[in-house]
C-alpha cells in the first residue's frame, strides 16, 4: 500500500481529485486530498495575508497529524511550489515528489518569478479585497483544455479566487532534500505551454522520472484513469 497526498493547483480545491482518489483507494492505497486555505471548501477562510507559508503548513499538518510517512506527495500546477516548501520542512516523511504539470521552483523563488512578466504584473494588480484573483472561468478552462461540456459544468462552480500572496511569497532559501522526483507533463494545451521548460529540464535529467499524458492541464479531471495508472507506478 502506498500513501498518496494529492495537492491541488490554483483556483481548485481537494474536490478536483474526486475522480482519481477512488481509483487509487480501490487498489488499497491510502489517499489524502487536502484543500488549501482560502480555496475550495475553505474559501471562507481567505484573508489578505493568506500566503505560501500557510499553504505549506496546511499540507504539513496533514502529514504530522495523521503521522504519514514514505508519502508520494503530488503537486498540481501552482502546488509544485507548495510541495517543494513541504519537502524543505519535512523531507523525512516524503518518499517521492511528483510534479503534475507543475512549477518547479528553486529555494528562494516565488511562483511569480517563474511566469511571464505581463502575467506577473496582472496578478499583482488584480487582487480583490480578500487578496484573491479570479480569472474568467470560461477563459481559464479554455487554457487548461477542459473541453468536455460536462467537465466544464462540474469545474466551473467550484473554482475560487487564488490568494495572490501564495504566488508572490518566495520559498525559504534553505535547500530541498535529495528526494526521488517525477514530472508528469500534460501535452494537450492551446497556445503557450507554461510548463514546457520544467518538463524539458526533468526529461533531460536522469535523476527524474519523466512521463507525458496526452491530455489538458487538469489531468485529474480530463484523464483520471490514465493519471491514476501513472501514480500507481
Amino acid at each position: 500500500m502506498t500513501t498518496f497526498v494529492l495537492v491541488h493547483g490554483g483556483w481548485h480545491g481537494g474536490w478536483s481529485w474526486r475522480r482519481v482518489a477512488p481509483l487509487l483507494r480501490a487498489e488499497g492505497h491510502e489517499v489524502h486530498a487536502p484543500t488549501l486555505t482560502g480555496l475550495g471548501d475553505r474559501f471562507h477562510l481567505a484573508r489578505p495575508d493568506t500566503g505560501l507559508a500557510m499553504h505549506v503548513e496546511d499540507v504539513i499538518t496533514v502529514l504530522e497529524l495523521d503521522d504519514l510517512r514514505d508519502v508520494v506527495l503530488v503537486g498540481h500546477s501552482y502546488s509544485g511550489v507548495v510541495i517543494t516548501g513541504v519537502a524543505q520542512r519535512c523531507g523525512e516523511r516524503i518518499g517521492e515528489l511528483v510534479y503534475l504539470d507543475a512549477f518547479v521552483p528553486q529555494p528562494g523563488q516565488a511562483l511569480l518569478d517563474l511566469v511571464r512578466p505581463e502575467r506577473r504584473d496582472f496578478y499583482l494588480s488584480a487582487g480583490d479585497e480578500a487578496g484573491g484573483i479570479m480569472p474568467d472561468p470560461e477563459t481559464a478552462m479554455d487554457g487548461w483544455a477542459v473541453t468536455d461540456p460536462a467537465d466544464r459544468a462540474w469545474v466551473r462552480p467550484r473554482l475560487r479566487p487564488q490568494p495572490v500572496r501564495a504566488m508572490s511569497d518566495p520559498l525559504p532559501p534553505q535547500p530541498v532534500p535529495d528526494l526521488p522526483r517525477s514530472y508528469i507533463h500534460c501535452t494537450v494545451k492551446p497556445g503557450t505551454d507554461t510548463f514546457t521548460g520544467f518538463a524539458a529540464t526533468a526529461r533531460e535529467d536522469p535523476s527524474w522520472r519523466f512521463d507525458e499524458l496526452a491530455t489538458g492541464h487538469d489531468a485529474m479531471v480530463t484523464a483520471p484513469a490514465e493519471l491514476a495508472a501513472l501514480l500507481r507506478r
